[in-house]
Formats: structure tokens, sequence, C-alpha cells
């Protein structure tokens, strides 16, 4: 009889059990959310425009004396003339036409870019990046310069032709000139590696530096004009068309301008640094600031020069028309460097980075 109560009351106890079993919420397995792989890694290409500004403006011309018959006829004068003053300085138009313009090359930029990326762990990501494009960068600007020289001389006191033997004579030039210097780029690529840091797995913030290449040009024209003045010739008779005395006074000579250009493709280096956020899968933005520098250019112009109008014979030197006179050769430095500023989108080949997966546990 207890036997049989035992049983049934194991049995009733078990049949609570399982019920209360069952009113009791299923047990789920825990999920846990596995990060993507790196999705910095892969090819990408993309646009990019901005705008470009000269670091350094100064375009210095100096003209160097190539002829000065002027000034080598008037210095060589017998000794017996008694010469006073300083003398006519050999290249004084020359230096009228060197001086400093200020060229400031800036204009627009854009093109397109193409280069790879390697995620290192979870915070660094290095690269190399190819771009070319198109500019408007460009800028002219002039100088002016001025120059002045004189001398003074008395003929020996003989009868007849002495037009300078009372008081004597004074000869003076003032040199003034001017330049118009235009530079600029025509197109500008760089070949650059990039070192960058993830402040957070879709936020790059990136230094850059490498080769950079250009096509660029200049031009330069150079002009003036020489103011000439004799005083204290005499009425004496003189082998020249009219008497000495009609000499006297201040004539105005335009100098035969000069002109040069350049045009190369020259070579160099940049460096900058920039942020670029992946605002969505393959695709980012950045904005990057890069110095560039391309090194310099010569311009050599063709001779600047001065030509007599006239014929004469003044303290025995002999002036034809059309006798060159003065000529000299102004040469333009030019520095292509500045910094460019612009922004740009990548698209991102990251074809081997599955989607990111959930993990049951």
């Amino acid at each position: 009889m207890s036997k049989s109560l035992f049983a049934a009351a194991f049995v009733r106890a078990f049949s609570v059990g399982s019920a209360l079993t069952a009113d009791l919420p299923a047990r789920k397995e825990a999920s846990v959310y596995m990060p993507p792989p790196p999705m910095w890694t892969g090819f990408y290409l993309g646009l990019n425009a901005g705008g470009g500004w000269g670091a350094t403006t100064n375009a210095a011309t100096v003209s160097a004396p190539l002829f000065d018959g002027v000034a080598l006829a008037a210095n060589t004068l017998d000794p017996l003339r008694q010469l006073a003053g300083t003398g006519l300085i050999n290249g004084g138009a020359a230096l009228a036409n060197s001086g400093i313009a200020n060229v400031n090359q800036n204009g627009f930029i854009g093109g397109g870019q193409i280069g790879y990326n390697y995620q290192w762990g979870a915070t660094f990501v290095v690269g190399i990046e190819a771009d070319i494009q198109g500019t408007t960068i460009q800028g002219s600007s002039g100088y002016t310069g001025a120059s002045q020289d004189s001398i003074a001389w008395k003929d020996p006191v003989f009868p007849g032709n002495a037009p300078c033997s009372v008081n004597g004579c004074t000869f003076s030039r003032t040199a003034l000139g001017s330049g118009q210097i235009t530079a600029g780029i025509d197109w500008m690529g760089t070949v650059r590696g990039r070192l960058g840091y993830l402040f957070t797995p879709t936020m790059l913030v990136f230094g850059t530096g490498g080769f950079a290449y250009g096509g660029v040009n200049g031009s330069a024209t150079h002009a003036g004009i020489i103011q000439a003045t004799l005083s204290g010739a005499n009425d004496a008779q003189n082998p020249v068309p009219f008497p000495y005395s009609k000499l006297n006074g201040t004539y105005l000579f335009p100098i035969i301008p000069g002109a040069g250009n350049y045009s190369n493709t020259q070579v160099g280096w940049t460096a900058g640094g920039g942020v670029e956020w992946m605002f969505m899968p393959n695709w980012s933005v950045k904005a990057e600031a890069l110095y560039y520098d391309l090194g310099n250019a010569g311009i050599y112009s063709s001779p600047v020069s001065l030509v007599s109008p006239f014929t004469l014979k003044l303290g025995g030197v002999n002036v034809t028309a059309g006798q060159l006179l003065i000529a000299s050769t102004p040469v333009t430095r030019i520095k292509y460097d500045g910094v460019i500023a612009r922004a740009g989108i990548n698209y991102h080949f990251n074809w081997s980075a599955p989607a990111p997966v959930l993990a049951n546990y």
C-alpha cells in the first residue's frame, strides 16, 4: 500500500514540473556582430577641383649691355678736349630695362586621380596616388626702370670748326624702361605616396608627398625711351646739315622693343595633407592642400635697341642714320611654385571585402 502511494506521488510531481517548465520562455542563442574587414583596401578613382595660388611672385629682369656706341664714342674723345663730368655709363640703357615684376600666378585647377590603398590593421592606411589636371593658373605684371648719365667737354680753341670751344658742351641722357611679364601653368600632375590615420573607421586623416610635373609658360616684353640733351654748342661752321646751335635742346628717341617666350614641361616635388571620409560603401569625399615646386625658368628676350634717326658728326664722332647706337639683352627669371587647395570624390573598388556577418553563440 505504501509503495503504491509513493509511486503516485512521484508521477504527480513529475507532471507538475513538466508543466511549469513548459510555461518558461524558450532560450535563444546570443548573437555577436563581427566587424567588416578593412574597407579602405583596394583601388579607387575619382575627380577633383579647386584653386591654385603662386608662392613666389617676384619675376626679376636683368638686362646686360650688348653694345653702347654712344658711351663708347663719348668716353674715348681726344683727351685734349678736356673731358669733365663722370662720363657716360656703358650700358646705361640696360639699367633702365632691369626691374622686378610682381607676378601672382593663380587660377582654377581640376582633373582626376587614381590610386591604391592598403589598410594596415584598424588604424593606419598606406597607399599611392597619381593625378593629372588642367589649370588656368596665370599671372601678369610689369616693372619700370630708369638710368641717367652725362658728360661735358671743351674743344681746344682753334679758329673755325670748334663748336664747343667757348663755353664747352654738355651731353646728358636719361633712359626710361618698362617691361610686362606673364607666367603660368597649363597643366599639372603628381605621383605621391600617402600615409593616413583612421580617427574612425570611416574618417581618414593623411599626409602625402612625392613627384610633381607640369607644363609651364612665360612671356616678356621690354620697351622704353631715351631722352638726350645737348647744350653749349656754338654757331661755328660745321660739316653737318645744320649749325650746332640748332642741335642744342632735348630729344626723345624711342627704343625698339625686345620680347621673349618660354614653354616647357618641368618636374619638381610636392607635399601636403588632407582628410577623407567614407560617407557610404565604396564612396568617399576628400579635401586636401598641396605645396608644389616646378623649379625656375629663364626667358631670354630679343635685344632692346636704339638706332640713330639721322646722320651727323659731333665732336669727331660720325653717326649715320640707321646705325645701331645702343643694344641690351634682357633675361627674366620666373619661379613656378605655389599651393593647391582642392576637393574630390572617389569610388573604391574593394571587391575582396565581403559583407559584415553575424556570429551566433
